[in-house]
C-alpha cells in the first residue's frame, strides 16, 4: 500500500470529494449542461475549499495522445485553473473511463494523478482514497479487461497506431454502452446488501488487518455512508448524472451531500 500522505487543515477550512462527472456523455448538449453545474459547484465551494479531490471518471473517456487530448471541457478546465491559482490544492485519481491519463492535470493544474487508492491522514484521521474499480471480491470479467487496458503494449497501441480521430471515436463509442446502465430506474441505481456491495465487503476485509476511519470511493453511481464498524465508514460519492453528490470533511464531521442547485 502506498505511504501514508499527511494533510493539516488550516483554520475553517475543508476537504471536498466527488467523483462520476461522466463529462462528455451520453451527448454534447446534456454534458455541457452537467459542466455548468459542476462549475458552479466548484465556484460555491471555493471560498472554504483547501483539497478537492475528484475521484475518478471526471471524463466518459479519455486519452492522452503525446500531442492531443479529446476536446471540450473549456469551462471546467478554465474553473480548475482558478481553483489551483488561488491556492486550492487539487488530487485527481482516473477511474475506469479515463485510466488512460498521463501528466496532463499535473502540468496544467498542479495536480497529482493517480491510478491506485491512495492513503491520507486528515487532521488525525485515516483515508483509504480511490476510484474502487477492481477492488474486493468477484468481477472477474471486469478485472481481465483492466489489465488489458492497462497493459502498456495495448496502450502504445492505440496511441500510436491509430488516428487520434479514430481512436477516440472508437473509444467514445465504447464508453457510451455503459450509458444506458446509468438511469435511475436500472439495478446501478438498487442497493440489495451490503453482502452484495463489492466495495463494502472490501472495506471489511481490508479492516482487518489496517484501520482507517474512511474509505472514500466511487464507481458504484450510489451513495452510501456505510458503517464498517464502530470507527470506520465507507462513503460512496455516488455521481453527478443523477445524485449531484459530493462529500466535505471539515476535520471532525464528514457528510455526504448533495448539489441541487439550479
Amino acid at each position: 500500500m502506498p505511504f501514508l500522505k499527511e494533510i493539516i487543515l488550516q483554520p475553517n477550512k475543508k476537504i471536498y470529494f466527488a467523483s462520476d462527472f461522466h463529462l462528455g456523455a451520453p451527448n454534447h448538449e446534456k454534458s455541457l449542461l452537467r459542466e455548468k453545474k459542476i462549475c458552479q459547484w466548484l465556484d460555491e465551494i471555493k471560498h472554504d475549499a483547501q483539497v478537492i479531490f475528484l475521484v475518478g471518471d471526471l471524463f466518459d473517456f479519455w486519452f492522452e495522445h503525446r500531442l492531443t487530448v479529446p476536446k471540450g471541457y473549456m469551462r471546467f478546465f478554465g474553473k480548475l485553473a482558478e481553483l489551483v491559482d488561488s491556492g486550492i490544492e487539487l488530487v485527481v485519481f482516473t477511474g475506469n473511463h479515463d485510466m488512460w491519463m498521463k501528466d496532463y492535470f499535473m502540468q496544467n493544474f498542479g495536480a497529482p494523478t493517480y491510478r491506485e487508492s491512495q492513503e491520507y491522514l486528515i487532521n488525525g484521521k485515516r483515508f483509504l482514497i480511490g476510484h474502487g474499480d477492481g477492488l474486493g471480491p468477484g468481477d472477474y470479467a471486469y478485472k481481465v479487461l483492466k489489465k488489458i487496458f492497462e497493459n502498456k503494449i495495448c496502450r502504445w497501441l492505440f496511441g500510436n497506431i491509430l488516428h487520434p480521430d479514430l481512436s477516440l471515436k472508437l473509444g467514445y463509442t465504447w464508453a457510451s454502452h455503459s450509458w444506458q446502465k446509468h438511469d435511475k430506474e436500472k439495478d446501478v441505481y438498487v442497493f440489495e446488501s451490503t453482502d452484495k456491495e463489492i466495495l463494502f465487503q472490501y472495506c471489511l476485509e481490508e479492516e482487518k488487518s489496517t484501520h482507517r476511519d474512511f474509505y472514500i470511493f466511487g464507481h458504484r453511481h450510489y451513495k452510501f455512508d456505510l458503517e464498517v464498524n464502530l470507527n470506520s465508514r465507507y462513503i460512496n460519492l455516488g455521481d453527478w448524472i443523477y445524485f449531484y453528490s459530493y462529500a466535505c470533511f471539515d476535520g471532525e464531521k464528514m457528510e455526504l451531500m448533495d448539489y441541487k442547485k439550479d
